[in-house]
């Protein structure tokens, strides 16, 4: 497989991209620098948005616009970035939104982390189109990808010190039960980020300085691996008009010698298959 530039960008922490299949673009945020970036692989066009908090994903909306996992809470923005409101206000010293992923059934699943890292200070909150929300998991350090099977039975989590890929059993829309380990990361291979799930049910896995992506099967076997140039991948999701390019955000903080391509997004072509993402229902 080939890795590619798809865009030249010196994030200090990009993270969560998402194929935006309604605007035929792939959204994605540098959390410490406050952007929200779009790419049109079409034809180059890209805009970005900075907003007044450091943003840990950025959404679509069935109804047009984004919706936001800010430092405070979950956000909305209208379509051309106006009319920001809050959603789910939820501001706790020295936390801050991290990664996030809308469920089959419209709903978000936002997480949260605090700044310093510390076990426990981190969570997964469901939150409705109309705002409602319900605690998922209350016992998270970094909370980063998540994922759901083809068939909706499946949740996949990443509380990334773990090392783990975990999978959860879907009770229903607002509950899922059984965890235990997909796969474990071994020492030395870094820790895992952000996720997606691929029409076969494999989940790909950016491996934070670790320099590779990761391609999971159901059963937990380690099926692909892809080398990257740059040492801190943070997330992947696949795009593009039949979703089959695999798309990578990168970081460069905390990087002494950071590699020229480090926080720029990068592009497999060709990957695999991906499965279109739902926006968020609100």
């Amino acid at each position: 497989m080939s890795v590619e530039l798809a865009v030249r960008e010196y994030a200090e922490l990009g993270e969560g991209p998402t194929w935006d299949a309604d605007a035929g673009r792939l959204i994605w945020v540098d959390i410490l620098q406050s952007r929200v970036h779009t790419y049109d692989p079409a034809d180059g066009r890209r805009t970005v948005m900075v907003t007044e908090q450091h943003v840990g994903a950025a959404k679509p909306r069935a109804g047009g616009g984004l919706v936001v996992n800010l430092r405070d809470g979950v956000g909305l923005y209208g379509p051309g970035g106006g009319d920001f409101r809050w959603l789910h206000h939820d501001p706790v010293p020295g936390r801050r939104g991290n990664d996030a992923a809308v469920a089959p059934d419209g709903s978000l699943w936002a997480g949260t982390m605090r700044y310093d890292e510390a076990p426990g200070g981190g969570t997964l909150t469901r939150i409705t189109g109309d705002g409602s929300t319900q605690t998922v998991l209350d016992d998270v350090a970094v909370s980063n990808g998540t994922g759901w099977s083809p068939d909706g039975r499946l949740m996949y989590y990443i509380d990334s010190p773990t090392r783990r890929i975990d999978v959860f059993d879907v009770e229903d829309a607002e509950r899922v039960v059984n965890r235990r380990p997909l796969a474990v990361i071994e020492d030395g291979a870094g820790f895992p980020d952000g996720l997606t799930v691929d029409a076969e049910g494999c989940v790909w896995v950016a491996l934070w300085d670790g320099g590779a992506v990761r391609r999971y099967t159901p059963d937990g076997e380690l099926d692909r691996v892809v080398d990257l140039p740059v040492r801190r991948p943070t997330a992947c999701a696949f795009g593009g008009a039949d979703l089959t390019d695999l798309y990578i955000s990168t970081a460069r903080t905390g990087l002494e010698a950071p590699h020229p391509l480090s926080g720029s997004l990068l592009v497999v072509p060709g990957a695999g298959k991906g499965l279109a993402q739902p926006p968020f229902a609100g």
